[in-house]
């Protein structure tokens, strides 16, 4: 099969002709169809999380049709369209698998870092961390909501019943996810870039109650706040807009260095917390919840072998929407 690898950090990715995988017990071999190219493939190709597995094929938000079922993945059938996520295994009996926290198990695998993903034809993944998907969404739509979507999901449950809401960094995981928390009654405000008239415009096409510059504090406090951008900078920034009580939410998996605050900034019973990849409860509860906001998404198609031109937008902020990739297996 075709495939696009990374063979090492920093470096383009390469297009190769690698073994199609056969699927294992207990996975599915899928038929790639599209497969979203997301900031996290982007700090590994870049280099900047460490220790991924070379060579490798990047990609964690795909989308396809079960091509062979291994033995004990019966639940899902031969012709049948999946999600593959970020999250590819966990053991499920460490202290935090047993405790509803499966996304902290320390020996965890994720799709397109530490096993191969969806930058190619074909894709093998463990069945118990697949998707059933919303006839409602096209491929490329969908797959556009598979990590923005739901690790923007369980960052928004992070903030609790907040009812106003600050996003910072207005990007595809904001624009999904100020969406459910308009559909949930909040109040949004976005941050964008100072100057970002444009993404202003969006957000408040969106429903957002305010959108202003990050460099800006909002008309009145907020109740939490959730940073998507990965610049340390923000977080004193977004502590700054909290009333009392509030909590500001990390959103990535890769942030800037957090420069020193004064504790004045933290008094007063307010929190930072990251969010560290996805549960599959995250991934149910967004899919379930999508079709009925309905979730609108904006999307930029690229063809498997300009995987690098993907990137490349991709990291000089010209994308107009999510870049997926298209693969046609023939």
């Amino acid at each position: 099969m075709r495939a696009m690898v990374l063979e090492k950090p920093r470096q383009p990715l390469v297009l190769r002709d690698v073994p199609k995988p056969n699927p294992e017990p207990g996975q599915l071999l899928v038929r790639v169809s599209a497969c979203a190219v997301c900031r996290t493939d982007l700090h590994i190709v870049d280099g900047e999380l460490p220790d991924p597995k070379l060579p490798l094929i990047p990609g964690h938000q795909i989308v396809g049709r079960v091509e062979a079922v291994g033995t004990g993945a019966e639940k899902f059938s031969i012709g049948e369209r999946v999600g593959i996520p970020w999250l590819g295994w966990t053991d499920g009996d460490c202290v935090y698998c047993r405790s509803n926290r499966e996304n902290l198990c320390d020996r965890a695998r994720f799709t397109g870092y530490t096993i191969d993903g969806g930058y190619a034809e074909f894709s093998v993944a463990d069945a118990r961390f697949c998707f059933p998907l919303p006839e409602q969404y096209v491929d490329v739509e969908v797959a556009s909501l598979l990590c923005a979507g739901l690790i923007g999901y369980r960052s928004l449950r992070k903030t609790g019943d907040a009812h106003r809401l600050g996003l910072y960094g207005f990007g595809n995981a904001a624009h999904l996810i100020a969406q459910v928390a308009i559909y949930q009654g909040r109040e949004v405000f976005a941050f964008t870039r100072p100057g970002d008239k444009a993404g202003q415009e969006s957000a408040k096409k969106l429903g957002a109650r305010w959108a202003g510059g990050s460099d800006e504090q909002p008309p009145e406090k907020l109740n939490a706040a959730i940073i998507f951008a990965s610049v340390g900078e923000l977080i004193p920034v977004a502590l700054r807009a909290l009333a009392k009580g509030g909590v500001v939410v990390c959103g990535g998996i890769h942030m800037s260095d957090v420069p020193s605050f004064p504790y004045v900034d933290l008094w007063g019973e307010r929190a930072i917390c990251s969010v560290a990849n996805l549960t599959r409860r995250d991934g149910e509860e967004f899919l379930e919840i999508a079709p009925h906001v309905p979730m609108r998404t904006e999307t930029e198609t690229f063809p498997l072998e300009q995987a690098n031109a993907a990137l490349d937008r991709f990291r000089s902020g010209k994308l107009k929407g999510t870049a997926v990739l298209v693969i046609d297996a023939g």
